[in-house]
């Protein structure tokens, strides 16, 4: 446990500024005990070169050190108060941006050409997917992403439910990233996320000949106030989009889309069928 790492900043990232808040709140919360960081470090199981990179906002501490310096330091629950917004620091800002948005939506559809759906990837699918990444991720930044890409997933549980529609092409399906087990699992994972009332997902087959998704992945997201807005994401962009008349192109891309794709019922019964040939 001492020798745990903790996660590293990114400075250029906003999360910064609330991790030296916390960090500062840590060090001042031990000096008043009369405590050096060395004496912190052994009674909550961290090293002290680890306070220290927590205090200088250098690192983001980890739940179980907040708590355990909380009670240490008798801090009354001031720094245990803190997690929520550690946790949201935790991910990288264009992560936060879309749970935000994704938090609002009411609706929200995607077409996925490459890889399976973030929102629909096991949590070792995912792993697998960042592990290709080159550059290659260090195994923290590996950690951070998959951690925020399963937090992002709470938005099957939210209530009342979006209307969530999702079009996978086929060859993301055949794909066997992780290994066979790995693509056997995500194939039974998304057996049970299409059983729930309020998502279908729809399986756009490779011999298809009208296409309207050559141009690649998007996605729409209608907003609680009644805007809607797009996303695409590719190699190293990531971008917003908002202009309606832009929106209005890529509703119209998914709606014709989803009327080339195999229905649920028929893209059910082909997953089905892609797992019993795994």
């Amino acid at each position: 446990m001492a020798d745990e790492p903790e996660q590293d900043i990114d400075l250029e990232d906003d999360s910064g500024a609330v991790i030296a808040a916390v960090g500062r709140q840590v060090r001042l919360w031990r000096e008043a005990a009369n405590m050096r960081a060395a004496d912190l470090g052994a009674a909550i199981g961290y090293g002290e070169n680890q306070v220290y990179k927590v205090e200088a906002g250098k690192r983001i501490p980890k739940p179980e050190f907040l708590d355990r310096a909380d009670e240490v330091l008798g801090a009354g629950g001031k720094l245990a108060a803190m997690k929520k917004d550690v946790a949201e620091a935790r991910y990288p800002k264009k992560v936060r941006d879309l749970a935000k948005l994704e938090a609002d939506a009411v609706e929200m559809g995607a077409y996925a050409a490459g890889v399976v759906h973030g929102l629909l990837q096991t949590e070792e699918y995912a792993r697998a997917l960042y592990g290709e990444r080159r550059p290659a991720f260090s195994e923290d930044q590996v950690e951070r992403l998959v951690a925020a890409r399963m937090a992002r997933q709470s938005v099957f549980a939210r209530q009342p439910a979006p209307l969530l529609t999702f079009v996978q092409e086929e060859a993301t399906l055949r794909r066997p990233i992780g290994g066979r087990m790995v693509l056997r699992h995500q194939l039974e994972h998304l057996l049970e996320i299409s059983a729930l009332r309020h998502v279908e997902i729809q399986v756009m087959p490779t011999e298809t000949e009208e296409h309207a998704g050559l141009a690649g992945s998007h996605r729409v997201l209608k907003l609680s106030d009644g805007t809607a807005v797009g996303h695409i994401e590719v190699q190293l962009t990531s971008r917003l989009i908002s202009d309606p008349k832009e929106v209005q192109i890529l509703e119209m891309r998914y709606g014709m889309i989803r009327a080339q794709a195999l229905t649920p019922r028929l893209s059910r019964t082909f997953i089905e069928k892609l797992l019993g040939e795994t």
